[in-house]
Formats: structure tokens, sequence, C-alpha cells
């Protein structure tokens, strides 16, 4: 029996937080009761969660909350990295918006608190300990190492010294727990997030006033190649966990020009704004028939090197492939005074041009690159899964001329291979025949 795989959109017209996305995704289907039991295994105490429908602007949302006992409630999600020790802050009225980090209310009264502090290790220790798929617990461990590279380039640290406080702090870590858990369950193939609009103006931190966005998101934005959006809305719409989560999924900027939705869900923030805190998660199928080819267009960036070495193209290849790149590839060339070298060339869609440039001057000792857009005409296709005797196989199916073929994927392949002790020639038979 073939397992339907998705694609998401995330629209994110009011930004988006770590609670919003996990009941953006319950709503959307994802299931309750395999949520509460993950979150139940956390080796962790003083937390427990609540699952309730609140209205926004009049329109029913899911609601996702993470409460926290007294000895561990922080109301203000700073995100700030403590330094072993203990200090002071300030204690506000409870409204915050699970893990967004700052919160622009007066402050009421001074008191201290204990809170514990983890470095990735501990973290990535907590969520091993955790009952949860393979898929989920790498998910969840991509989503902190973004922040955390996020946070330390921040506070000018190594990610090794880095200390968390919001980050590492319990609910942060259910919250991404959660989202992992509920984005994995829903078994979904592409993630398009177009656009995220965020605020202006400036929050207030333990240490200050910090501008919108926050160091970390902008820092997010950068690396990821994020599309951001600035609205006149005063206030903090991205949260850290909201864009390393979508940093850590997105797969595509462009929606298709034509496609049909599906399911719909509806995920609540906690925040109060002008315009509704809403995430709206959306299930999406590109309006397509299956007698037809469709026509786009492409980009072909391409540079020639002499003086690069195997190890680096080989760096350079995987960091590419990771930000976006449809295809990547090195030929053989002579270049001037007939010495040899290799032609990069790399397909890609226009808006990841910036980014994919950047990798290939930061990794390369290229000193230009050509571009060039292209049209291209591809067979209509889609995902698919097939039950063998060795287990699940994924695979695409591409349609030519209404006639259909099927291919394995790779890495699905060799997956099944080491798992089951088989050749690869084995596990592509096996799909084949199924």
């Amino acid at each position: 029996m073939e397992k339907k795989s998705h694609s998401l959109y995330l629209e994110c017209a009011s930004g988006i937080s770590g609670d919003m996305g996990v009941a953006a995704l319950l709503d959307l289907g994802a299931d309750e009761n395999v949520l509460t039991e993950t979150l139940a295994s956390i080796p962790a105490e003083g937390f427990s969660i609540s699952i309730s429908d609140v209205f926004k602007s009049g329109i029913r949302c899911r609601d996702f909350d993470v409460i926290l006992d007294e000895e561990h409630e922080n109301h203000d999600h700073d995100m700030e990295y403590l330094h072993g020790h203990e200090h002071e802050h300030h204690h506000h009225e409870h409204s915050h918006d699970h893990e967004a980090p700052h919160d622009d209310h007066e402050h009421e009264h001074e008191h201290t608190h204990h809170h514990e502090h983890r470095n990735l290790k501990d973290v990535y220790s907590i969520i091993d300990a955790t009952k949860m798929t393979e898929e989920a617990g790498s998910l969840a461990k991509k989503i902190f190492l973004i922040l955390a590279e996020a946070e330390a380039k921040a506070h000018g640290r190594h990610i090794e010294d880095v200390h968390f406080h919001e980050v590492g702090a319990i609910d942060s870590i259910v919250d991404i727990i959660a989202l992992a858990t509920c984005f994995t369950n829903l078994n979904i193939s592409k993630v398009y997030v177009p656009s995220i609009n965020e605020g202006k103006g400036f929050v207030r931190c333990a240490h200050g006033m910090l501008p919108v966005p926050v160091p970390a998101v902008t820092n997010i934005a950068e690396k990821y190649g994020l599309n951001l959006s600035f609205m006149e809305e005063e206030g903090e719409f991205v949260t850290p966990t909201g864009a390393a989560f979508i940093a850590a999924v997105k797969t595509d900027d462009t929606l298709p020009k034509k496609f049909r939705i599906t399911n719909t869900g509806l995920g609540a923030g906690k925040r109060t704004y002008r315009r509704a805190s809403i995430l709206r998660a959306m299930f999406i199928e590109e309006a397509v028939s299956e007698k037809e080819n469709q026509t786009d267009t492409i980009v072909k960036l391409e540079t020639n090197m002499d003086d690069c070495t195997g190890e680096a193209m080989g760096f350079v290849m995987e960091e590419l492939f990771s930000h976006g790149a449809r295809d990547v590839s090195f030929s053989p060339c002579f270049m001037k005074k007939n010495r040899p070298g290799y032609t990069l060339t790399v397909i890609c869609e226009k808006e990841d041009i910036s980014l994919l440039e950047k990798i290939i001057f930061e990794n390369t000792t290229t000193i230009g690159i050509r571009r060039m857009e292209m049209e291209r005409t591809i067979l209509p296709r889609e995902k698919t899964s097939v039950s063998t005797k060795y287990g699940q196989i994924e695979g695409k199916k591409v349609f030519i001329e209404g006639k259909e073929r099927v291919y394995p994927e790779h890495d699905s392949l060799a997956k099944s291979s080491r798992v089951n002790n088989i050749s690869y020639e084995e596990a592509r038979r096996s799909f084949l025949k199924s």
C-alpha cells in the first residue's frame, strides 16, 4: 500500500513561532495521541501541555500551550544566554508567546530565578532519551543546531561555548520536539514558504531593547535565505524557533502557478495584535494534468576552475544541494595554457541565485560565475512509496504522454539495502517488481 506524501504551504502572514507551528500542524491532521505520548516521554519535569480550540478575530484555530510550573516558569522568554550563574531579572504579566524571545510589557517586580543552563550536547541528550522516531529526532536536532549557530554568531561565541537559557529551557525543548514530531507524522515531502511577515520597532529583553527582527532571526534569515517581508505593525512576529523551523524544513520559495488546496490547518499565537496572530498551514496539489508537460524557467550557474581541490569541490556540492540547488555537476575541461580543470554547473531557481553564488565564492577558488536563464520542459511527476518485501521504498512516478514510469529514489534504496543487509541491486529489483 502506497503512503501518500504531501506538499505543505506555510502562509506566514502573521509571522511564525514554535507553538503556532505545532498548533497549525495538529489542525492539519498530525496525530495528537502520537504527540502527547512523545512529550510524556521527555526526561524533564516542570511542564504540562494543553491542546484546545481558540478564536482569533472570530476564526476557530488550534492552540498548543506549554504550561510551566512556578519553579520553571520563564515569563520574559528572551533567548538570553546565561554564563553559569544566577542572575536577577524582572517578572511581568503572563501574556507571552511560547518561545517568543521578548516581551514589551512593563516590569512589575523583581525576583531571582534559577534556570537550568543547557548546552547543545545537553539538549541532544534529552532528544535522544525521548521516545520519538529517528526522523523526528534528527529534525529536532537540526532545528536546535540552526538556533545554536544563530545565537553563537549573535553573541560572538563558538557554538560549543554557548550555554542555552531560553533555547535550552524546557518550554523551548517541548516546542521543538513537538514541531519535529508533528511534521514527520504528516509525511511531508515539500514545503513552500514564499514570504514571512515580520513587524518593526524594538522589543524588550533582559539587557535592554533589541531591534526587530532580533539578531538570531536575522542570522537565520541571512544564512538560509528566508524571504522576510516587513509590515507596518509594531512588534515581533517572527521568533527564533519559528525561523529555525522554517530554515530546517523549507524546500521551495515559489508556489506552483496553479494549485489546489486539499486541507488547511490554523495555528493560534499567544500575543494580541491588530493583525490576528494566525499561522495557516495548507496541503496543496499542483494543478497539472497528468497528460500535459510543464514548462518553466530555470537558471544555470557556471564557472571554470583549475586550482581547486577535489575535497573542496565535494564540499561545495554538498552545500549547494543542501541550500536549494536542483542539480550540481562537475565536468572536466581544458583551460588556458592547456591546464586541466573542471566546470562547475549548478541548476537552481532564480530566487536562490544570490545564496548559491555566495556558497560558490566562499568555498572554491573561482573569481567569476556565469549566469544563464533558460526555459525547460518538465514531465509531470509525483512522489510515491512502494511496499516491498523489504519494507517501504520511496520513488517518483513520471508520466510520458499518458504512460506511467516509476523510478526508485537512491537514498531510499541505499537505506533499504543497509537496513536489510541486501545488495543495492536487490533492493532496486524489489521496488520494480512491487
